[in-house]
């Protein structure tokens, strides 16, 4: 027989993404919406271990929603890694009174949801929360949105820079196993070429575009290079590589790195955060535990945990095409 849940927990975990905030406060509101406690767990996974639980309701969310980062703080917790770390988080679970808990993060965040269902028979939801948008069974993942348009945005400026003196600017976007911020954003801003990890067409390739972008007529070029691009060390040698072959180019590199992660989340971002924080109270309610709540075709979907952490191949080779096509 189910257990009839009184109170539900909800913490966000692993690198901040633009939402979370938005996430939380569905979550909370949710909860006294149905007439449930709620408890906001501080630091993740970590703050869970050392108990640092607070009770909230519906005002102690009030003007978040247009905030970036998470007020109820994340860390990375190498304690919830060994067992005796899980074991005083779900014991302190218990001691709170709390039945269920959700966790707004990406994998890692999931994986360690999972083992808490696994070990100690406690159900748990996820929430996608990553700018790299590289969880399965979810078109989009809270953060993403807001980051694109902040690196479009930077991009834009830089290009003013690059047309001004006629350089070459290496960007570099966050990305590390995943290419979707490099190539979307790639595409919005007009790129002369993106890398990402999905392809490794070689330096040979990249040297020869360029080369026929200076016998165009190009006088500046950019091209967005996700972190995860192996076509250096980093992307300095990237840009001494390309000085040494075409010592015409006047070459700068611009790193966004946090950026991407800060300022206050787009309305897609508000809206998508808010629908799966209202639909993770609504599928612990329906009895569901190991899932994750994403998106598809605009509607709130359940996916198993183990299923969205496998991450998959979201790598939209159409939009690779495009990205060819729009750049000559």
């Amino acid at each position: 027989m189910q257990t009839k849940i009184k109170k539900i927990g909800v913490l966000t975990s692993g690198g901040d993404a633009p939402g979370m905030n938005a996430a939380i406060r569905a979550v909370v509101r949710g909860c006294a919406y149905h007439g449930l406690e709620c408890a906001g767990i501080y630091r993740g996974f970590q703050g869970l271990i050392e108990n640092d639980i607070e009770d909230l309701n519906a005002r102690s969310v009030r003007n978040i929603i247009s905030r970036g980062g998470t007020f109820l703080k994340t860390a990375r917790s190498n304690e919830f890694r060994t067992k005796e770390g899980r074991e005083k988080a779900h014991t302190n679970l218990i001691n709170a009174g709390i039945d269920a808990l959700v966790v707004i993060g990406g994998d890692g965040t999931f994986t360690g949801g999972l083992l808490l269902d696994k070990e100690f028979n406690f159900p748990v939801i996820g929430i996608p929360a990553t700018i790299d948008n590289d969880i399965s069974g979810t078109d989009y993942t809270i953060g993403y949105d807001t980051a694109l348009n902040t690196v479009v945005e930077a991009i834009d400026k830089i290009r003013d820079t690059a047309s001004s003196h006629n350089r070459l600017f290496l960007v570099e976007v966050m990305g590390r196993d995943a290419g979707a911020i490099a190539l979307n954003a790639g595409i919005g801003a007009g790129a002369e070429e993106i890398l990402i990890p999905e392809e490794d067409h070689g330096i040979e390739r990249l040297l020869e575009s360029l080369q026929r972008s200076r016998e165009s007529g190009k006088t500046s070029s950019i091209i967005v290079v996700s972190e995860g691009v192996k076509s250096g060390k980093n992307i300095f040698e990237l840009a001494e590589v390309i000085e040494k072959n075409l010592s015409d180019y006047d070459i700068r590199v611009s790193v966004l790195g946090h950026i991407q992660r800060g300022g206050s989340p787009s309305c897609s971002d508000r809206v998508l955060a808010s629908k799966l924080g209202v639909g993770a109270v609504d599928a612990i309610l329906a009895g569901e535990r190991t899932i994750m709540v994403g998106i598809s075709h605009q509607q709130v979907v359940s996916v198993p945990l183990d299923v969205a952490i496998k991450g998959g191949d979201k790598f939209d080779r159409n939009l690779r095409r495009v990205a060819d096509i729009t750049s000559i």
